[in-house]
């Protein structure tokens, strides 16, 4: 039989996302509309009726292609964040940022660094590389940054950190990443990936942006489809100095943002009353769900996103059984046996009584 490409792209296990509600309405036989799904760590409130408006005002450009270069996306970024323009590029979501950032600097057979236990999409875009992945031992479920320092070698070309980081939902103090900054040397970029930054309280914000200025290897990556609640649209950016966000757009395809996506974001970006919400939305859910673990004493580890892991029993299969008895009753979570977790769930946070929904099944499954 013939094959085609290369081993290490044969050898990729593809993305999976989290079951739709169609799908697990037509396999166990359920009404969609009782369907919860806490599987994606989406935005609960939905699109904001801001960004609503937004695309209907752009509809009568449709038949045209998108602004390339995204110039009133990328002026909004501008005066939000303080930023100069060239620092900017635009993905179809965060996820184009991070498999850009791979293609553009990472030959095949060089190495990439990352933790245990973080974003799926890291390992992803270093085996569609061909490049070597240096996977460091995570610390209570979260990135061990001195471990990350040590063990970056002569060929790394990348490092990915994830601030707050999923699936876990581990947050890492900014001094400790001032730190490891200074600590990484200047050819190597690392990327400080950002899509729940929104969701941490002011207490522990940190100027990412500002390091960008003294780090020319940095690359911070944000995302619209968390806190923004655009996720449907696909649309995130990048921060970078000049040196590396030319060298993304480069190969960044031309229309990598739609036209209706860059309007959305633009006016989702001004909405600081639809943030605030999803906000405190966000730490009232934590609450409930975090509460009715603690009082069935079921291990969780604290989190700093828009979501919560937990231990769903003691043996291997926990996960896998607990996530079907969750299915047959309308609940949609998110195994992470692929991640190395085989005994968790991960749940999002959701509206009130889509939490409470997902605690009652999850008591009666466990009972």
């Amino acid at each position: 039989m013939t094959t085609f490409g290369p081993d290490y792209v044969r050898a990729i296990a593809p993305y999976q996302g989290g079951k739709p509600i169609s799908e697990v309405a037509r396999e166990f036989g359920l009404d969609e509309a009782a369907i919860v799904k806490l599987a994606s760590n989406e935005n609960p409130l939905g699109m904001p009726a801001s960004a609503k408006a937004a695309m209907q005002q752009a509809f009568g450009e449709l038949a045209r292609y998108p602004d390339a270069n995204g110039f009133d996306l990328k002026a909004a970024i501008v005066a939000k964040f303080d930023v100069p323009a060239d620092w900017i590029t635009l993905g179809n979501g965060s996820n184009d940022i991070l498999e850009l950032a791979a293609r553009a600097l990472v030959k095949a057979g060089e190495s990439v660094v990352y933790s245990q236990y973080s974003f799926a999409v890291y390992p992803l875009a270093t085996q569609a590389v061909g490049a070597r992945a240096i996977v460091v031992p995570a610390t209570d479920f979260g990135h061990d940054l001195d471990a990350m320092a040590a063990a970056i070698a002569a060929d790394t070309k990348l490092v990915f950190v994830a601030n707050p980081n999923n699936p876990t939902g581990t947050f890492i103090d900014g001094e400790r990443i001032a730190a490891f900054l200074a600590k990484v040397l200047p050819q190597v970029v690392v990327v400080l990936d950002e899509a729940y930054t929104e969701y941490l309280p002011a207490d522990k914000r940190y100027d990412a942006l500002g390091w960008v200025r003294s780090h020319p290897n940095l690359i911070v990556s944000r995302t619209f489809s968390k806190a923004y609640g655009l996720a449907g649209l696909r649309v995130g950016f990048g921060i970078a100095q000049p040196a590396l966000t030319d060298l993304l757009n480069r190969i960044r395809q031309p229309f990598n943002v739609n036209s209706l996506a860059q309007a959305a974001a633009v006016a989702a970006l001004g909405d600081e009353d639809y943030l605030r919400r999803s906000a405190d939305l966000n730490a009232d859910g934590y609450r409930q769900i975090t509460a009715a673990f603690g009082a069935m004493d079921i291990e969780f580890v604290p989190s700093y996103g828009n979501f919560v892991l937990f231990r769903a029993g003691s043996d291997d299969a926990a996960g896998a059984r607990v996530n079907l008895a969750l299915l047959r009753r309308g609940i949609i979570v998110r195994p992470v046996g692929n991640y190395g977790l085989p005994q968790w769930l991960r749940v999002s946070i959701g509206l009130p009584h889509e939490n409470a929904a997902f605690i009652d099944a999850l008591k009666a499954v466990l009972a």
